[in-house]
């Protein structure tokens, strides 16, 4: 029998603050302590760095760097940007891409719902919209499984200052734009907006490869 699956709305959480709130509830998830769980939330303006970041690659502005335990390389957190942390207990632990394409298709979903085609894009991880002008980046994804257990998730450009992501090379990708909901819809739109078609759409993709 599938474990449920826990939406929570954290609204706006200093990152560290939300990483140690995933590890406990990743612990308790491990265990059959607590049911599988996607949290939803903004951080404030922080740079993480995932174990292939190098120190070069990192900006020196004085914006929060924080190296975590994911996958890939650095990205930018921000207000205006819908972070996704599903701590879900995996029908295939092994099988991480297969993890990695429900989450795209539940994003790419989502994008759909407000009218933008996006895509993925063949060796490259996240949600893409490509057309005319190239591929930019709508949606990050960072995972890592322990225990047989997910953690960290996806990052969705919702109507975040992009300017941020000028200081780094956005996830070790040199030759693609970041866009954003906002940017490609050409009018204002907000999280608030975004949350419940989210979680729509990530409920049914998560229940298809939780245990």
């Amino acid at each position: 029998m599938k474990s449920p699956l826990a939406l929570t709305r954290e609204g706006l959480v200093e990152y560290s603050e939300a990483l140690a709130q995933q590890r406990a509830i990743h612990a308790e998830v491990a265990q059959g302590l607590r049911p599988n769980t996607l949290i939803l939330l903004e951080h404030p303006s922080v740079y993480t760095a995932g174990k292939r970041t190098s120190e070069l690659e990192k900006p020196t502005d004085g914006t929060p760097v924080i190296d975590v335990d994911r996958g890939g390389k650095i990205t930018w957190h921000g207000p205006g940007q819908l972070v996704g942390y599903p701590i879900v207990k995996l029908a295939k632990p092994t099988e991480l891409v297969g993890f990695v394409r429900e989450i795209e298709a539940g994003l790419i979903k989502v994008c759909s719902e407000f009218g933008i085609n996006t895509q993925r894009v063949d060796g490259r991880s996240g949600v893409w919209v490509c057309d005319e002008r190239g591929e930019r980046k709508i949606a990050a994804i960072g995972i890592r499984v322990a225990q047989g257990v997910s953690m960290h998730g996806f990052a969705l450009n919702v109507n975040p200052e992009l300017a941020a992501f000028n200081r780094i090379i956005p996830c070790g990708i040199s030759d693609a734009a970041v866009t954003s909901m906002a940017d490609e819809l050409s009018r204002d739109i907000s999280v608030d907006d975004v949350i419940p078609v989210v979680e729509k759409y990530l409920f049914e993709s998560l229940m298809k490869v939780s245990a």
